[in-house]
């Protein structure tokens, strides 16, 4: 018998090696953004997605839900088309308690279908109300979705340059926790130093300081939150000193044809419907960063002032390497040290804030009794005597004063129940703030020095006023701290105004000159 089977034959395979499909990787969410979109805009006449999503978004920018149950949502391509009635009733609930100020619980997706709605200009009246949409949305569930700031401090530039929003970008530097984009970083440095020095911040500086300051041991055992306090001002006196002295100040001067121009990709990753604002927004900036003597300079200020700190605060060791020279490394220890006593000084006497309770209860009473006595019947309005009304009037503004909190006594003294239950110190109006002689003496003033007095602005008044006082370097400290700025800035103001209206400087030393000083003696204060 014939035998017709045939023998088997087996392969060997090697486990050993993972099969390709293996090595295929899952694709990123952007190239799948970017599919969908080539594909939707090769369909002819079809509305491509982000255009057909800006449709919808209109239609329901008005609509608001019922109280519905949470229903999850995960999309890549977040859109009203793929969500279900269940998560449309959801998101509409759901957004319009965001609407009102309330972030419960939800989805990433659900989110950037309302993120989406803003960018495309749905949602809001004004650019401004439209990013205050978005930084709460971002503020309220960064936290809760930390994926959310990847996105965000990208959209957010870009809310903000396809707006021409006059604002600063340090806010949102702020919120992504130190990142913003070199180019920009770049140019909002250079908005800081032509506005104002001391709103500069640690975090924006860092990325041209020569080496990592995050890796210094003082840093990390609490001298971030000192120098984040000192850092702004000593950047804006070290300016402010350059500027007076050399005619020049930290930044380079550059050629106007070094600046750059950018051309940036608007709301990427994002459904975007690029025939509203355009697919891309140009700005122009200098390379700051980019400039070796500038991040050598700024380097060399922060070793100073670390080093001058850690001295204060009683650390251990210093900071080795190129230093600063000594012109400048003097001003910004002098200032410190100035500083850092005058705070040292004001925490230690803080007054104790007291109400008497009792004192408080019996003029409420009082204003009630006169209040009574006030809104008599009509037909008895001669009864009412002006020392009521006064008195009224007197006791009325008493007991809101107190009840604003504005009552204070001195630490250890007990309140006289006899005596006023408060005591409220008022200033006088900013326009009301002139520097002003006594008749006699102004009769005898030069006309450049009345000049001089009608060109000074409130805050240079007070200083003056802080220089003929009893403890200048005190008042001027707390006039700085008042006004956001640092003694040496004003000071340096009332020198410019000197120069403009007398000929001279009328400030040398943190003190008035000399041979000016007869001509203050009778100053009204």
């Amino acid at each position: 018998m014939k035998d017709n089977s045939s023998q088997l034959e087996f392969m060997e395979i090697d486990l050993s090696e993972e099969p390709e499909t293996a090595s295929v990787p899952v694709p990123d969410r952007s190239t799948i953004l970017q599919s969908a979109h080539d594909t939707m805009q090769h369909r002819g006449g079809i509305l491509s997605s982000e255009k057909r999503f800006v449709e919808e978004a209109k239609q329901w920018s008005e609509m608001e839900g019922d109280v519905s149950p949470w229903v999850p949502f995960m999309s890549y391509w977040p859109t009203y088309g793929v969500m279900n009635e269940a998560q449309r009733k959801w998101y509409l609930f759901w957004r319009k308690e965001v609407r009102q100020g309330r972030y419960p619980d939800t989805d990433l997706s659900y989110l950037f279908v309302h993120i989406y709605e803003l960018i495309n200009g749905i949602g809001w009246r004004t650019p401004q109300e439209g990013y205050d949409q978005l930084k709460q949305l971002w503020v309220n569930y960064r936290e809760r979705l930390p994926q959310l700031n990847i996105y965000m401090q990208e959209w957010m530039v870009d809310y903000v340059l396809v707006h021409e929003m006059e604002m600063s970008l340090s806010e949102i530097m702020g919120l992504s926790g130190g990142y913003l984009p070199a180019e920009m970083l770049d140019m909002e440095l250079q908005r800081i130093f032509q506005d104002k020095v001391s709103d500069i911040s640690l975090n924006m500086l860092q990325r041209y300081y020569d080496y990592d300051i995050t890796l210094s041991k003082f840093y990390r055992d609490g001298g971030k939150e000192v120098m984040e306090q000192y850092i702004p001002r000593v950047m804006a006196l070290v300016q402010s000193y350059l500027e007076r002295t050399r005619q020049v100040g930290l930044l380079p001067e550059f050629q106007p044809n070094e600046e750059r121009t950018v051309e940036r990709v608007l709301f990427r990753k994002a459904v975007y419907d690029d025939s509203i604002y355009g697919r891309s927004v140009s700005f122009r900036y200098m390379p700051i960063g980019e400039q070796a003597e500038f991040v050598q300079m700024v380097t060399r200020i922060y070793r100073c002032t670390e080093n001058k700190l850690r001295e204060l605060l009683g650390f251990r060791g210093r900071l080795r390497g190129q230093t600063l020279e000594p012109e400048l490394a003097n001003l910004i220890e002098r200032y410190l040290d100035k500083a850092y006593a005058t705070e040292q000084a004001e925490a230690v006497e803080q007054p104790v804030i007291r109400i008497d309770t009792e004192r408080l209860a019996s003029l409420q009473q009082e204003s009630e009794y006169v209040r009574l006595a006030l809104t008599i019947e009509e037909d008895h309005p001669s009864e009412v005597k002006d020392e009521e009304v006064n008195h009224a009037n007197v006791t009325s503004n008493r007991v809101e004063a107190l009840q604003a909190g504005y009552e204070s006594t001195p630490t250890g003294d007990s309140m006289d129940t006899d005596s006023s239950a408060v005591e409220i110190v008022t200033s006088a109006p900013p326009e009301l703030i002139r520097l002003q002689w006594d008749e006699s003496a102004e009769a005898d003033l030069d006309e450049e020095w009345l000049l001089f007095a009608k060109e000074l602005s409130p805050q240079q008044v007070q200083a003056i006023h802080a220089l003929l006082g009893a403890s200048p370097d005190t008042e001027l400290m707390r006039l700085a701290e008042q006004y956001g700025t640092m003694p040496t800035l004003l000071l340096d103001e009332i020198n410019d105004v000197a120069m403009e209206t007398i000929g001279d400087l009328l400030i040398d030393g943190d003190r008035i000159v000399p041979d000016y000083i007869d001509v203050f003696e009778h100053v009204k204060r």
